[in-house]
């Protein structure tokens, strides 16, 4: 008699490999919006001349 090799998930594992991935991504978001906050305070920070240096204007800070 042949045995079967069990090929499906356990009950659930798709479930939680979800749960997991919807985590990574939300906590992904989290960082890139934080460091776009980071970035657009310090921009905030600069002087009008110090940004037309770098090719920026006041309302090209919205955008970063």
């Amino acid at each position: 008699m042949a045995t079967i090799a069990k090929t499906h998930a356990p009950l659930g594992a798709a479930t939680i490999l979800h749960v997991v991935d919807a985590f990574y991504g939300t906590y992904d978001k989290a960082i890139a919006w934080n460091e776009s906050r980071k970035t657009r305070k310090a921009l905030s920070e600069l002087s009008d001349a110090q940004l037309e240096d770098i090719g920026l204007c006041r309302a090209d800070i919205k955008n970063v």
